[in-house]
C-alpha cells in the first residue's frame, strides 16, 4: 500500500481529485487530546484552492466532517476519519488525457501501472487535492505539538529566482514564526513575496508556470528523537515529503551544500549553556546520525513548476502511437509554492508526532 505513512501514528490517505469526496484515517492518536476545529479550519484555508490570484480558480471549501475518533471534541482513543467533499470538479476538461497524457505529469506512468483503469480526472488519486486531508490529520498534529512547545513553521524560500531571507538555522523568534505562518503570502521578507508574485503572475500571462523552495523549521523538539540508519529522522521526514505531490528535491541543513565545505567548516562545535550541551552552528540541520541533537531542525523542499500548462507541449496520442501537440485545459496553479507551505508542515508535524511517540522521548505528554 502506497497512500499511508507512519510507524506508530497510521495515516491513509482516500479519494480522487473529482471523485465524491477526499479523506483520511488517523491511528494511533494519543487519547486525550483537545482538537481545535476553528483553528484546524484556519490551517486547512491555507491550503485551499482560489483563495488568491497566484493560485487556481477552482474554489472548494475544503470543511472536513470528523467522522469518529472525537468525543466532546477530544481525542477518544478510536481511530479518527475525515471526509472533505469535492464540490467544484469540471471532469470534461480531463476527457483527452488518457490518451493523449500531459508531460511532466503522471498520466503516462499511471497509465501503464494501472492498464488504463486509473482515473485521469482532475489527476485522479496523483493530484495535489489529496493534499487537503493530509493537512486534516498534520494540522490535528501541530496542535499536539504546540502544546508541548514544538513549533513547525515553513515559508516560501523561492519562487523562480527570487529568493526570501531563509530561516536562521540557530532558531527564530516565536513571534517570528507566527507571524509568517499568519501570512496571506508566507515569507519573512515581504518585498521578496511581492517580486515573487510578480514572478507568478507573469508566468500565469505568459501560459506556463513556476516552481521554487519552501523552507521549514522545527523548534522545541527534544535531542535523542529518532533512530540511525533507515529510521532516522532525515529518512523518514523525506519519505513523507516526497510523497507530496511535485516535491523534487530534499536537503537537511546544508544540504548539498555540505559537499563545497570542509569538515573544519561543516562541523558544529559542541558547548555547554544552563547545564545543557548545545551546538555553536547548525550545519547538520538538527539532526546527527539519524537523531535529533536539540538545535532547530531544518530542511528545504523543492518544488517542480506546475506540469498542467495552458502552451502548446508535445505529447504523443497513445491510442494511435503518433506524436500530438496538447494544450492543457481547465484550472491549474501557475506555481504551487504558496499552497504548498502548509502541506509541509502537516507533514513535518506528523512525523515528528510518530516519531516522539516511539518513546523514550524527554517530553511531557
Amino acid at each position: 500500500m502506497s497512500s499511508y505513512l507512519g510507524k506508530n501514528l497510521h495515516v491513509a490517505i482516500f479519494g480522487q481529485s473529482h471523485s465524491e469526496a477526499i479523506g483520511v484515517t488517523v491511528d494511533g492518536l494519543p487519547a486525550g487530546e483537545a482538537v481545535d476545529l476553528e483553528e484546524l479550519d484556519r490551517f486547512l484555508q491555507r491550503r485551499a484552492p482560489g483563495r488568491t490570484d497566484t493560485s487556481t480558480p477552482r474554489k472548494e471549501a475544503d470543511k472536513p466532517r470528523i467522522l469518529c475518533g472525537l468525543a466532546d471534541g477530544v481525542t477518544c482513543g478510536a481511530p479518527l476519519a475525515a471526509v472533505i467533499e469535492n464540490t467544484n470538479t469540471r471532469s470534461r476538461d480531463y476527457d483527452k488525457l488518457k490518451d493523449v497524457p500531459r508531460p511532466g505529469h503522471a498520466d503516462y506512468t499511471a497509465q501503464v501501472r494501472y492498464g488504463g483503469f486509473q482515473d485521469v480526472r482532475g489527476g485522479g488519486h496523483f493530484s495535489g487535492r489529496l493534499t487537503a486531508p493530509l493537512c486534516v490529520a498534520g494540522g490535528i498534529a501541530l496542535q499536539i505539538l504546540a502544546r508541548r512547545g514544538i513549533q513547525v513553521a515553513a515559508h516560501i524560500l523561492r519562487v523562480g529566482e527570487v529568493t526570501d531571507r531563509p530561516f536562521d538555522p540557530m532558531g527564530e523568534q516565536g513571534e517570528t514564526l507566527d507571524r509568517v505562518r499568519r501570512a496571506p503570502f508566507p515569507v519573512l521578507d515581504q518585498q521578496a513575496g511581492e517580486r515573487m508574485r510578480k514572478t507568478i503572475l507573469e508566468a500565469r500571462e505568459q501560459r506556463d508556470s513556476v516552481g521554487g523552495v519552501v523552507e521549514c523549521m522545527i523548534t522545541g523538539l527534544p535531542a535523542g528523537v529518532g533512530d540511525p540508519m533507515f529510521g532516522g529522522m532525515e529518512s523518514r521526514m523525506a519519505s513523507v515529503l516526497f510523497g507530496i505531490p511535485a516535491v523534487k528535491g530534499v536537503e537537511f541543513g546544508s544540504g548539498f551544500g555540505a559537499a563545497r565545505m570542509r569538515g573544519s567548516e561543516h562541523n558544529d562545535p559542541f558547548g555547554i549553556e544552563g547545564g545543557q550541551v548545545v551546538a555553536r552552528s547548525n550545519h547538520a540541520g538538527g539532526i546527527l546520525g539519524g537523531i535529533t541533537s536539540g538545535m532547530p531542525i531544518l530542511f528545504r523542499c523543492a518544488f517542480k513548476p506546475t506540469p498542467s500548462i495552458s502552451k502548446e507541449q508535445d505529447s504523443v496520442s497513445l491510442s494511435r502511437m503518433e506524436p500530438e501537440k496538447l494544450v492543457v485545459e481547465g484550472r491549474h496553479d501557475p506555481c504551487i509554492v504558496p499552497r504548498a507551505v502548509p502541506v509541509v508542515e502537516a507533514a513535518a508535524a506528523l512525523v515528528v508526532l510518530d516519531a516522539l511517540l516511539d518513546g523514550p522521548a524527554k517530553v511531557e505528554w
